[in-house]
């Protein structure tokens, strides 16, 4: 059994105990714990996101006729239908002199907004969107940094009902005209330029791509990165932010029904072009308000801090955090950059209480011998969250021994398609070590094996068996609905498989072993690449790695790639440690066939391995849409591998 790294105190100051209380009373009936609460929303769905409604008084302009419609088929369902609202009026609700927006870039130039300003400027760019000719169901999109202008354009696009969409100018510019060009925009924000790990990156180029590329742009409005000065283009279609906005005080907002889209994202692009995944203003903000303020306990007195770029669905999920009048802290720049005690200086100095990372990031600090503890007091922060790819237990040792002892490490579990989590924190429930806390209010989330069986204590397909209002709409240019039902009802029918290895434990939380797709199966057992990967971890001359299965004589072999600390060679001795690190701690079964050092690994803009990818290259197949990876040139030491050839 994991050992219990923390427990909750004053439980009874919590969002989710007051819930907890709130429905018993409603109910009339004694909900003891967490998972009773649980299992009684999954069994009467209509009434845990009513009352929710009720405990957080989130109120429609025009109250729905039915929480939840008769289905046959859990892609049918319709939730909340005769409802209407403004996404974009909820989350500008703060109190006018609270701090909503604390904005931090890697240069050190930190502005901030409070809720009357981030009100206004929100105002201006509305009037601004509307004076070029975008209405309710256009499309807005950005090409940004993490930065304040690219949360006020797109609550003035979900202000007037517009669909906003996303990436960081971290994305090629093939990847971005292939994601956002095909929900023809009609508006295109765009930083003049941005800076990662001390480098400049001008973006202005990008601009006659994008025109060219996307002939729906009637605008690009330019955003100047450093605000002292805006860099200048020539072309027609492009303005300055501050030309492009227009006077105005308060947004006129526009009500929109609860399934009207409020976001596109994109699934990530390594298998072929980007499924454009559309995301409602009602499902969203129910979702992420159940999430934010249940899960996470965030008050109108929290300050969220999450490390993202706008090209992540974290980002979407982050900047809800407005709907509890809270602040949202922003960062943009390298992690690592002077140090790896970066942003461990920006939550002290801005008084962070939950802070969002990846588990990729916390390996990476401990590596740098990063120890954040020894020298600042991060006394304000209450929650870690992490997320991206599964938190490894030796993850949750590095936090408690050196950045918190006392901190919740909340690892969280969902994804694009569903713009929110299957499984995440818990204020009133202790954290086991190497365990995600619970499985989310409302998530009719089980385990099913090869015989669609639903499972405890065993691994098997993550999948949900009920609806639930973050499902999305569909897809972009999918009429029939083919695409959207072969991408998650397939497997199992009528029953969303969301595409993870996972296990539900003995206290009711979750691990997750990485992606069902990518699962090796040597000698016909299933074994998740993230058991590999959490051996792998372990030893600290690796600095990444990525492992497949390669059809080998009518079976599969486990190859594992790696990358070692600079200087490092791949000797029989590290081998010997690599393989019995992994035949000890998980199975003669992990243990890899083959063994290779390459100069790097592959991994998307948003820093998930594509191990896909690598198999295509190893068995000759051509990989598609390459734009969508932050290193794709890395592909090629994949090719033609004498050690992996017949």
């Amino acid at each position: 059994m994991n050992a219990v790294v923390w427990t909750p105190s004053h439980q009874e100051t919590t969002h989710m105990w007051q819930f907890l209380q709130y429905v018993s009373k409603r109910e009339n009936k004694r909900l003891e714990n967490y998972q009773s609460l649980h299992t009684w929303s999954t069994e009467h769905p209509e009434l845990f996101w009513s009352y929710l409604c009720d405990f957080f008084e989130l109120n429609f302009d025009t109250p729905p006729s039915t929480i939840l419609n008769q289905y046959q088929h859990m892609i049918d369902a319709r939730w909340f239908e005769g409802a209407t609202f403004n996404f974009a009026e909820k989350l500008l609700s703060g109190e006018p002199d609270k701090l909503a927006i604390i904005s931090i870039n890697e240069a050190g130039i930190r502005r901030t907004y409070t809720y009357k300003a981030l009100k206004k400027e929100v105002a201006r760019c509305a009037e601004g969107l509307k004076a070029c000719g975008v209405i309710k169901g256009d499309r807005v999109v950005g090409f940004m940094p993490n930065v304040a202008e690219t949360i006020i354009a797109f609550l003035a696009s979900a202000s007037i009902g517009a669909t906003w969409s996303s990436c960081s100018p971290d994305f090629g510019i093939q990847a971005a005209v292939d994601r956002l060009g095909q929900v023809a925009p009609k508006v295109l924000f765009i930083s003049d330029k941005h800076q990662y790990n001390g480098k400049w990156h001008d973006n202005l180029d990008k601009i006659n791509a994008f025109v060219s590329e996307i002939p729906s742009l009637l605008q690009v409005v330019i955003c100047p990165y450093d605000v002292n000065h805006l860099s200048e283009t020539n072309d027609k279609k492009a303005c300055s932010w501050d030309d492009f906005l227009q006077d105005a005080d308060t947004p006129k907002y526009e009500p929109v029904p609860f399934n009207h889209p409020l976001y596109i994202l994109f699934s990530s692009g390594t298998t072929g072009k980007p499924k454009c995944i559309i995301h409602s203003a009602g499902g969203t903000w129910l979702q992420h308000v159940k999430e934010l303020g249940l899960h996470t306990d965030i008050h109108s007195d929290d300050n969220l801090f999450f490390f993202t770029t706008c090209g992540w669905m974290m980002w979407n999920w982050m900047v809800s955090v407005l709907s509890f009048g809270a602040t949202l802290t922003l960062y943009e720049g390298s992690p690592t950059y002077p140090d790896g005690y970066r942003l461990f200086e920006l939550i002290d100095k801005e008084d962070v209480t939950v802070f969002g990372t990846s588990a990729k990031f916390l390996s990476s600090i401990e590596k740098l011998d990063v120890k954040p503890c020894e020298r600042y007091k991060l006394s304000t922060l209450r929650c870690i969250l992490s997320t991206g790819s599964p938190l490894l237990p030796k993850n949750y040792d590095f936090v408690y021994e050196y950045i918190k002892s006392d901190v919740q490490l909340a690892s969280i579990s969902g994804g694009t398609d569903i713009v929110s989590c299957f499984a995440l924190g818990n204020p009133i429930l202790p954290v086991y070590r190497g365990e995600l806390q619970c499985i989310g209010l409302g998530m009719s989330v089980k385990v099913f094996n090869e015989a669609g069986q639903a499972v405890e204590q065993k691994r098997g397909e993550l999948v949900c068996t009920k609806p639930f209002p973050s499902m999305p709409i569909g897809f972009w240019d999918d009429l029939s609905r083919e695409k959207y039902e072969s991408a998650y009802f397939k497997r199992f029918n009528h029953i969303w498989a969301h595409g993870d290895y996972a296990e539900i434990t003995k206290h009711h939380g979750l691990v997750i072993y990485g992606r069902s797709d990518a699962t090796l199966n040597p000698g016909g057992v299933r074994i998740g690449t993230a058991e590999i990967y959490r051996q792998v971890e372990k030893i600290p001359q690796v600095i990444d790695a990525v492992v497949i299965g390669q059809p080998w004589e009518d079976d599969v072999r486990v190859v594992l790639f790696v990358t070692l600390k600079d200087g490092l060679t791949l000797d029989e001795v590290l081998q010997q440690t690599i393989r019995q690190t992994i035949r000890t701690n998980a199975s003669p079964r992990h243990v890899p066939a083959i063994i290779i050092q390459v100069p790097d690994v592959p991994r998307t803009i948003n820093n998930k391995v594509v191990e896909i990818a690598v198999r295509k290259m190893v068995e000759g197949e051509p990989v598609n849409n390459i734009q969508s990876l932050a290193n794709p040139d890395c592909l090629a030491y994949f090719k033609n591998l004498p050690e992996l050839q017949a």
